[in-house]
C-alpha cells in the first residue's frame, strides 16, 4: 500500500503555486520603468495587467474540466509552463518594445496560465481538509494575496540591476521552477481517506445534530443550473468589484479626502497588501467555526458601513482603519469561496464549479476600474462612487440572506430524507 502523503505539504505546495502566481498584483512595479524607458503611456501598460486579469477568470472557467479530470499534478505544470513563458515572453515584448507582445505574452498566456494555478490545487485542498475547509483554502489564497510583498521589492531590485527585459526572463524562470516543483507532490487523498480520528468524530456530532453535510454532490453543468450559484456569483462581483476598484485608486482617494501626502498614502497602499492576505486565512479560518454564510453576510455588513463612511472620514486614521476592514473583506470573500462552494455543491467538481465562480472575478476587473473612472470624472469626487458601492453591498447583503432560505430549504428536505432512510431501515 502506498504512503499517505503529509496534507500539511499539500497546503505548502499549493501555497507554492499562489506566491508565484499571485505575483501579477505587483504588476504596477513595472508601469513607471516602462512608461520612463519605453515612453508608452499607463494606461497601455496597466492594460497588460486588466487581459491577465480578464484570461484569469474564463480560463479559470473553461480550463476547470480539465483540472478535475486531469488532476492537479498535471494541471499545475501546465500552469507553470503558461505562467512561465508569459511573464519570460514579457521580456522578449520589451526588448523589441512592441505593446502587443506584452498584450499576448502577459495578457493572454500569462493570464491563461494565472487561471489554471489559481484553481488547481484548491479542490485538492478540500479533499485533504474535510474538517478545516476555510483554514486549508484560506492558506493558499492568502499566498496569492501576500505574493507581491516577496515579489514586488524583488522585481524593483532586478530592474534597477538587471533592466526590464532580464527582470521577466529571471523571474519567468524562477515561477516555472517553483510552480513546476510545487505540482510535483500535488495528489487527491486516496479513496476513502479520511484524517485521523475524523470519522469518528463526525459520526459522533451527526448523531448529535452538530455536523452539516453537504447540500449536494453536483457536477458542474448541474451546479449553473441552480439559484444558490448565480447568487454566490452575485455576492463574489459586488464584493470584487467594489474591492478591486479601492485598490485600483486608494493613494490618490487617501490624498484627496483626508490631505495624506504621496509618501503616506504610498506606504498605507503597501499596508492594504498585509491586511488583503492576512483577511484571506482569518476569515476563511473563521468561516470554519461559525459558517461560510455567517462570514458573507459579515462581509457585507461591514463594508455597508465602511463605503458610506468613507467619504466624511477626514481623519487619516479613521480613513485607513475603514480601507483596511475593506480589504479583508475583499481578501476574504476570494479565500471563503472554495470552501463555500464544497459546501453548497459538494467536492464531486468543485474545481470545475470555482472556475465558473471565477467569471465574477473577470467581469469584476473589468467593471470595478471603469465604473469608478466613469463617476469621478463625471463629478471629480470619490463621494459618490463610494455611496454607489455602499448601495451595491445592501443588495450583496440582502443576497446573503436570500441564499440561507435556499439553504434551509434543501437542508430541510435533506433531513426529511435522512429520517425516511432511517425509518425504512428501522421496519427492514
Amino acid at each position: 500500500m502506498d504512503k499517505v502523503k503529509n496534507r500539511w505539504l499539500i497546503a505548502a505546495s499549493a501555497v507554492g503555486i499562489h506566491l508565484s502566481i499571485g505575483s501579477a498584483y505587483a504588476w504596477s512595479v513595472f508601469t513607471n520603468p516602462m512608461v520612463d524607458q519605453f515612453g508608452w503611456e499607463q494606461t497601455q501598460v496597466s492594460t497588460a495587467f486588466s487581459i491577465a486579469i480578464f484570461f484569469l477568470g474564463f480560463s479559470a472557467a473553461f480550463m476547470g474540466r480539465f483540472v478535475e479530470k486531469s488532476g492537479p499534478r498535471k494541471s499545475g505544470m501546465l500552469a507553470a509552463l503558461f505562467f512561465g513563458v508569459g511573464v519570460a515572453g514579457s521580456g522578449l515584448a520589451t526588448a523589441t518594445e512592441s505593446l502587443l507582445l506584452l498584450y499576448l505574452f502577459y495578457g493572454v498566456i500569462g493570464g491563461i496560465g494565472l487561471g489554471i494555478g489559481y484553481i488547481s490545487p484548491v479542490s485538492t485542498l478540500v479533499k485533504w481538509f474535510p474538517d478545516r475547509r476555510g483554514l486549508a483554502t484560506g492558506l493558499a489564497i492568502m499566498g496569492f494575496g501576500f505574493a507581491a510583498m516577496i515579489s514586488g521589492p524583488a522585481a524593483a531590485s532586478l530592474i534597477d540591476s538587471a533592466g526590464i527585459s532580464n527582470t521577466f526572463f529571471i523571474l519567468g524562470a524562477i515561477y516555472f521552477i517553483v510552480m513546476t516543483a510545487s505540482a510535483q507532490y500535488l495528489a487527491p487523498p486516496p479513496e476513502g481517506w479520511a484524517p485521523k480520528g475524523f470519522t469518528e468524530k463526525q459520526e459522533s456530532e451527526t448523531a448529535k445534530g452538530k455536523i452539516k453535510e453537504d447540500l449536494s454532490q453536483l457536477t458542474a453543468n448541474e451546479a449553473i443550473k441552480t439559484r444558490r450559484f448565480w447568487m454566490l456569483w452575485l455576492m463574489l462581483f459586488i464584493n470584487v468589484t467594489c474591492g478591486i476598484a479601492i485598490l485600483a485608486v486608494a493613494s490618490p482617494m487617501a490624498q484627496e479626502i483626508t490631505g495624506m501626502t504621496v509618501i503616506a498614502a504610498a506606504a498605507m497602499v503597501g499596508v492594504l497588501g498585509l491586511f488583503n492576505g492576512g483577511g484571506r486565512l482569518a476569515w476563511a479560518s473563521l468561516s470554519d467555526y461559525i459558517g461560510r454564510p455567517n462570514v458573507y453576510t459579515a462581509f457585507f455588513v461591514i463594508q455597508v458601513v465602511a463605503f458610506f463612511m468613507l467619504p466624511f472620514a477626514s481623519n487619516p486614521i479613521v480613513f485607513q482603519v475603514l480601507l483596511f476592514a475593506i480589504l479583508t473583506c475583499y481578501g476574504g470573500g476570494f479565500a471563503s469561496v472554495p470552501a463555500y462552494i464544497g459546501d453548497l455543491f459538494g467536492t464531486k467538481q468543485l474545481g470545475a464549479i470555482h472556475g465558473y465562480i471565477l467569471t465574477a472575478w473577470a467581469m469584476a476587473g473589468v467593471v470595478g476600474p471603469i465604473l469608478l473612472s466613469l463617476i469621478y470624472d463625471s463629478t471629480n469626487s470619490y463621494n459618490i462612487t463610494m455611496m454607489i458601492f455602499g448601495v451595491m453591498f445592501v443588495i450583496a447583503f440582502a443576497i446573503s440572506l436570500l441564499i440561507r432560505v435556499d439553504i434551509n430549504r434543501l437542508r430541510g428536505k435533506q433531513q426529511a430524507n435522512v429520517k425516511k432512510v432511517s425509518g425504512v431501515a428501522k421496519e427492514a
